[in-house]
């Protein structure tokens, strides 16, 4: 969690922890070890590694956070209103779900990137819309449990509409486990953007996105170390970070 509370300043306030711009270019100091003057060295043109690695943190999450809200509200709205009408929607709803998930999620959103090109919204789009069957199952199986509960039959009982006990009753309950996914799953979203990214249909350079600069910096693995190991390291720990603190969510959930 201490790590991930230094990844939102660095999202929030990048300027605190590394001022100056990330893509000033300096060719006189291209690839400087790191030193004093710039502690984890120098890129190919001269531009700082450790501004690139923390205004890299907005780029990176701000992706991965847009992806996995745009696929856990479609998903989740898809998911409560199947299981709760059921019959042909559920039917309809679930034949979608299975057809989505017949594709694995990396490369239907590979898929959707060529289809519609490169770039950040893009990238958030289509890791969005692969993960959206995972929320949609999700929901489903728990709003099937919730609609027999008997605060459901007594809102029915009691002359409640179907869209108020739906939003008052049945969403609230169903949404402890969508929150637990939405965190567990959160570094698979960043891998996937970043791996996006790393084949060249992420965040147009000189952007500092995590994924862009691993693969800039493979060119320079045997001369320059230092190029994509910080990236590669930052994207380690926050993946790391967030499957722990997902882990720890979903155990205490269980156990409730």
């Amino acid at each position: 969690m201490a790590i991930l509370g230094l990844l939102v300043i660095c999202t929030a306030i990048p300027g605190i922890v590394a001022p100056g711009d990330p893509t000033t270019v300096s060719l006189p100091d291209a690839l400087s070890s790191p030193d004093s003057h710039h502690l984890l060295g120098t890129d190919q043109f001269g531009r700082d590694i450790l501004r690139r690695v923390v205004q890299g943190a907005r780029v990176s999450l701000l992706i991965a956070i847009a992806a996995t809200l745009l696929a856990g509200v479609i998903g989740t709205t898809i998911g409560l209103v199947a299981g709760f009408v059921g019959r042909f929607v559920d039917s309809s709803a679930m034949w979608l779900v299975d057809v989505m998930l017949s594709f694995p999620a990396f490369t239907l959103a590979l898929t959707i990137v060529a289809a519609l090109g490169s770039g950040t919204s893009k990238v958030v789009l289509a890791v969005g819309i692969a993960l959206i069957p995972v929320y949609a199952r999700v929901a489903r199986a728990e709003v099937l449990s919730i609609r027999e509960r008997p605060y459901v039959e007594a809102a029915r009982a009691s002359g409640s509409s179907n869209a108020s006990i739906l939003w008052r009753h049945v969403l609230p309950n169903a949404a402890g486990p969508v929150v637990v996914l939405a965190t567990v799953s959160l570094g698979t979203v960043l891998l996937a953007a970043s791996s996006l990214s790393f084949l060249g249909l992420g965040a147009a350079p000189p952007s500092p996105e995590w994924g862009a600069m691993l693969a800039d910096g493979r060119r320079f693995i045997g001369r320059a170390w230092w190029i994509p190991l910080f990236p590669g390291m930052a994207l380690l720990l926050t993946v790391l970070s967030v499957n722990i603190v997902g882990q720890w969510l979903r155990e205490r959930t269980d156990n409730r």
